[in-house]
Parts: structure tokens; sequence; C-alpha cells
């Protein structure tokens, strides 16, 4: 638990019935808290100090497990290791930054390869789908054209049919009307 000094401020203990004051383990083990984080505290503030001593005397510090945070620019001294350091702090950020940018032309690169990519799986696909709806139109065409010749020969069946049966009355009407001896119904113009 890392422990702030509000977090001291603000503990608050239960209080023991039938006695005054705090439950004894429960101000126990806070305490033991505390001076668990005050022991860390004390020991980082010595580490501390060791490696701002080691750069005051120009030595290079004892590389820790974790990479200690860089020193700002204004807080160096100014002696004569001075300016190598500066010159190692330059070239480690000239290092970082040339990774830096090729990581990315490496990660643009990928990028434009994968964008490539997708683009040529799309327009493929798209050539695909519009080759099969053209093949579907172009069979939904001849079949409406079968279709459309079959109307047209049946409307040509079926009128000369029609007229066909139209004409036989007819001549059944003009036999039927001179046998009984009237007029022929063509004769009074209708």
């Amino acid at each position: 638990m890392a422990l702030s000094p509000d977090d001291v401020v603000t503990k608050q203990f239960q209080h023991v019935r039938f006695k005054e004051g705090f439950d004894p383990d429960e101000v126990d083990d806070f305490l033991d808290e505390i001076v668990v984080e005050w022991r860390k505290a004390v020991a980082e503030n010595e580490e501390l100090k060791a490696k701002l001593a080691a750069y005051e005397s120009g030595a290079a510090p004892a590389r820790a497990a974790e990479p200690a945070p860089a020193p700002a620019v204004e807080a160096a001294p100014v002696t004569g290791a001075a300016p190598a350091a500066s010159a190692g702090i330059i070239e480690l950020a000239q290092r970082l930054h040339d990774e830096h940018v090729a990581e990315g032309i490496a990660q643009r690169d990928q990028l434009i390869s994968d964008a490539k990519s997708q683009a040529a799986t799309i327009v493929s696909d798209a050539e695909t789908r519009g080759r099969e709806e053209l093949a579907k139109l172009d069979r939904e065409r001849t079949g409406l054209e079968s279709k459309i010749t079959e109307l047209r020969n049946f409307e040509r069946d079926y009128r000369a049919q029609l007229r066909s049966y139209i004409e036989g009355k007819l001549r059944d009407l003009e036999t039927t009307a001179t046998t009984s001896g009237a007029q022929p119904v063509s004769s009074l113009g209708l």
C-alpha cells in the first residue's frame, strides 16, 4: 500500500467498547505500514543522494535494476565532466530519435503495404461481383427476350385464329342469309 501524508491525517480507528481509546491491534498494523513506507522513502532518498554525489564528482553512477531518469540539463553541475556527460546525453537522445524515426518509417511502410493489399482485395471483389451481376443480368435479358418472342408468337397465332374464326362466322352468316332469301349484312352497309 502506498502511504501518503493524507492517509496518515485521515486515518480513523474504531473505538473499542467498554474502554476508552482505539483498538491496539489496528493501531499497531497501521504503524507497521507507516514504518515500511518510511523505510522505502529513506532508502530511495539515500540512493538519490548517492547518485547526485556521483554526478557531481563526475563519475558514472552505478547502474540500478531500473533505469534512472535523465537529469535535468539545468541541474547539471558546471565541471570539466559536464560537456562529456552532455555529449553522452545528446548522443543517447539522437540514437533514440533515430530508432523512433526508423520504427515510424517501418510502421508507415507496413500500413501502406496493408492498405494496398486491402485495396487490391476490395477491387478484385468488386470486379468479381460486377462480372457476376453482368452475367446474371445477361441471363435475365436472354430469358426476357425468349419470353417476348413467345408472347409475339402467341399474339400472331391468336390473331390468326381470331381472324379465321371471325371470317368463318361471317361466311356462315352470309350463307345463312342467302339461303333464307334475306339480304346479306355486307350489302346493307353495316
